[in-house]
């Protein structure tokens, strides 16, 4: 991993711990010593993980490891020992699968599950004979923790819309501790922290309704979104060519951010450069375990949630004028 992810010197250290204290609710110092801690305690036993990809595309692992900052990355992977990963392994065949049928019967690694589990008639992703939901129950069995990452691993994604009966992980898995990262692809910073806090604290972190960690799921993007403003002043994109109305809200084209959890609008992609709505799309929705079969079409509204949320925003105003006038 170290090729792929490069080193980091100790300036840079300092200067994730430093965000990573904020988003573990931690003082700088506390949470500084705590993974340093946690580092230096897994230097010589390094905690196993399993990666697995059953119906997916590759795109939360070409996320994941095309992350550049924080560099802090590095670390964490560098003491974290990937033994089986289908796309990033340099071994393959019998010494692939030996290795990971020794750490299955070790026991607890983390497993990681990237893609959507089919499970219609038996005929679909299969991986050397087998089908991939025996696959991932086999290796779920003596897994401490299970972190299913993307849309599809996490609520069945866009192959639940087909015809393979595509399920997420926590629909086949029972009895585990499970946490969801959703969006498509996942955020590696989501994926990134979550390690990080599990280093830290040896726990799961505070996770949602839908199995979310709550550091990252917890403000719906309609909230936190940069065009909120022109919302609230009813200026509604209707025309995708009229450049007066380049930067106006989108809800009328379908865009879910009001109905989507995550912190998206605040964290960005691409290093903190873009996302979604910034390029000019609506919010897909990706989030939420409706995407994709229940959030389609993307550039309609056909949960009228647009109309519901333009009369409450139309009450607010009024309102606030009724209390202008009043203070005037």
């Amino acid at each position: 991993m170290n090729s792929l992810l490069g080193e980091i010197n100790r300036r840079d250290f300092l200067k994730y711990t430093a965000i990573t204290a904020a988003a573990l609710g931690l003082s700088q110092t506390e949470v500084a010593t705590k993974l340093g801690e946690a580092i230096a305690a897994t230097s010589s036993d390094k905690p196993p993980v399993i990666w697995l990809e059953g119906q997916d595309c590759a795109g939360c692992t070409i996320s994941f490891t095309g992350n550049l900052f924080p560099p802090a990355a590095s670390i964490i992977l560098d003491k974290l020992s990937i033994r089986y990963h289908e796309t990033i392994m340099a071994a393959a065949g019998h010494l692939s699968e030996n290795t990971l049928e020794k750490t299955i019967k070790k026991g607890g690694y983390v497993l990681v599950v990237e893609g959507s589990i089919p499970t219609a008639d038996g005929r679909f992703c299969m991986i050397g004979g087998r089908p991939f939901e025996e696959i991932l129950k086999e290796c779920a069995a003596n897994a401490a923790a299970i972190i299913a990452v993307g849309a599809c691993a996490t609520y069945g994604g866009i192959p639940a819309a087909g015809p393979t009966g595509a399920k997420g992980v926590r629909d086949v898995i029972k009895g585990k501790p499970i946490i969801n990262l959703s969006t498509c692809p996942v955020h590696p910073d989501h994926l990134v922290g979550t390690i990080v806090y599990y280093l830290v604290t040896k726990k799961v972190p505070p996770l949602d309704h839908e199995g979310r960690p709550l550091m990252y799921y917890r403000e719906l993007i309609h909230d936190t979104c940069r065009r909120r403003g022109y919302f609230e002043a009813g200026k509604l994109l209707q025309d995708w060519n009229d450049p007066e109305q380049k930067n106006w809200c989108l809800i009328d084209k379908g865009c879910k951010g009001p109905e989507t959890y995550s912190d998206c609008a605040i964290r960005r992609w691409n290093d903190g450069v873009n996302f979604c709505i910034d390029c000019g799309a609506g919010c897909r929705g990706c989030a939420e375990p409706a995407f994709y079969k229940g959030m389609s079409p993307l550039y309609s509204d056909k949960s009228g949630l647009a109309g519901e949320l333009k009369e409450k925003a139309k009450r607010r105003e009024i309102k606030r004028k009724q209390v202008g006038k009043e203070v005037k």
